[in-house]
C-alpha cells in the first residue's frame, strides 16, 4: 500500500503541492488529472524518490521514504513523459542492457515474454525504426523488468495511435488485477482515464477538470 500524508512541495517560495493526503491499495489504478503546472509531474517525481517533499510523509508497504531509500526504489517503476531508450539498440539489446542494471535477474526468454505480453513483438528491430506506440510499450517494459509493486506513469501514451493506447491500457489493467500492482497514471485524455482508472484524483483548483469529470458521471477526489 502507498500512503501519502500532508505532502507539500515548495520551489523558490512558490507552493506547488499543498498538504496532499491519499492512499493507493494493491490492485488499484489511480488516475491523476489537472491543468499543466498543477503539480502532477512533481508529485510523481516525489513518489519515484527523484525529488524530496518540503514536508509530509510517504510510506510504501509500511516502509517510510525517509529511511531505507534503497529498499523503496526496488519497489518502484517510473515511466516519464520522455522516452528513455537507446535508439541505435534493438528491442532485445535495450531489454538486456536495462536488465543488467536491475536488481532482479531475468533471462532472455522472460524479457522477451514481457515484451510479447505488451504486444511488442519486434524483438530484433532497432528502436529508431519503431513506431511511437512501440517505443512507448518498450519504455514501459523496461520499467517492469525488476517487477515493481508501484508503477508511476507520466503521460505514457502521449502522441501515439488509438490501437497502441488501448493495448497499453489493457495490459496495465491486467497488471493491476492479476498481479496486484499499484498504478498511478497521468493523462490529458479523459476517455482513457475513465476506462482505465478505479479512482481519479484531481490536483489543483481549476474547476474545468472538476466539471468535466462530473459530466462523465465520475466524482473526482480533490487533492
Amino acid at each position: 500500500m502507498l500512503d501519502v500524508q500532508s505532502l507539500s512541495k515548495t520551489y523558490d517560495k512558490k507552493q506547488i503541492l499543498n498538504n496532499l493526503s491519499f492512499s493507493v491499495k494493491p490492485g488499484e489504478v489511480i488516475g491523476l488529472v489537472g491543468e499543466n503546472g498543477a503539480g502532477k509531474s512533481t508529485l510523481l517525481h516525489i513518489l519515484a524518490t527523484l525529488s524530496k517533499p518540503t514536508s509530509g510523509t510517504v510510506m510504501l508497504n509500511d516502509q517510510p521514504y525517509q529511511s531505507g531509500i534503497k529498499k523503496i526504489r526496488k519497489q518502484i517503476g517510473f515511466v516519464s513523459q520522455d522516452i528513455a531508450l537507446w535508439e541505435e539498440f534493438t528491442v532485445k539489446e535495450n531489454m538486456i542492457f536495462f536488465e543488467r542494471l536491475s536488481w532482479n535477474r531475468k533471462n532472455n526468454e522472460k524479457l522477451r515474454q514481457l515484451c510479447n505480453d505488451m504486444k511488442l513483438s519486434e524483438w530484433n528491430e532497432t528502436v529508431n525504426n519503431l513506431s511511437g506506440g512501440m517505443k512507448r510499450k518498450l519504455n514501459i517494459a523496461v520499467s517492469l523488468i525488476h517487477d515493481p509493486d508501484l508503477l508511476l506513469l507520466d503521460e505514457p501514451t502521449a502522441g501515439i495511435d488509438l490501437k497502441s493506447r488501448k493495448e497499453i491500457g489493457s495490459y496495465l489493467s491486467n497488471l493491476a488485477q492479476k498481479q496486484g500492482k499499484m498504478i498511478i497514471y497521468t493523462s490529458h485524455d479523459m476517455d482513457e482515464i475513465m476506462q482505465l482508472c478505479d479512482r481519479i484524483y484531481c490536483i489543483g483548483d481549476d474547476p474545468f477538470y472538476h466539471k468535466l469529470l462530473e459530466s462523465y458521471g465520475k466524482n473526482p477526489i480533490l487533492l
